[in-house]
């Protein structure tokens, strides 16, 4: 009951930031690929490999504050792969809590890009029909990283 409880409580501690977001106006994270002339500032890419809660809850927060913190003076990717994929699939194999997925979607209707990895997709025999709409399908996940980093990417990964 607890576990209940807290989840809702951190669900509406979420929907109210996402409410203020919205009231305060709408900050959005720029993107190498439809940007060229305005860059941000800053440029961010997290690695997001395993379908534990607790692991991609922080993933989640931290790309959150970090977009609360910068605004559109930041590029924000989350690059998905191995036992992670799930949480862009539209009916994950892995137990991947609603909570998460409506997270994940909303830090992508912010401008925080999701790249799921082809190769972890092949693997599991899925298409681009089991993915999430704002999932951006990259060839090879770990390359995607490697590619960010040399375009300046600061890498994240816990």
């Amino acid at each position: 009951m607890k576990t209940n409880r807290r989840d809702r409580r951190r669900f509406l501690q979420y929907l109210a930031t996402a409410a203020g977001a919205t009231v305060f106006g709408r900050v959005e994270a720029h993107h190498t690929d439809t940007h060229f002339e305005d860059d941000s500032k800053h440029h961010i890419v997290y690695q997001l490999n395993k379908a534990d809660p607790k692991y991609i809850s922080h993933i989640l927060f931290s790309a959150g504050e970090m977009l609360r913190k910068y605004g559109d003076d930041v590029e924000i990717v989350i690059a998905v792969f191995a036992e992670g994929i799930h949480l862009l699939s539209r009916r994950p194999l892995r137990p991947i809590p609603l909570d998460l997925q409506q997270k994940a979607a909303s830090l992508a209707a912010y401008g925080v890009a999701f790249h799921a990895c082809n190769n972890t997709m092949k693997a599991l025999r899925w298409t681009e029909k089991d993915m999430v709409d704002y999932a951006k399908i990259v060839p090879i996940g770990v390359d995607d990283i490697m590619q960010l980093q040399e375009k300046g990417f600061s890498y994240i990964s816990w």
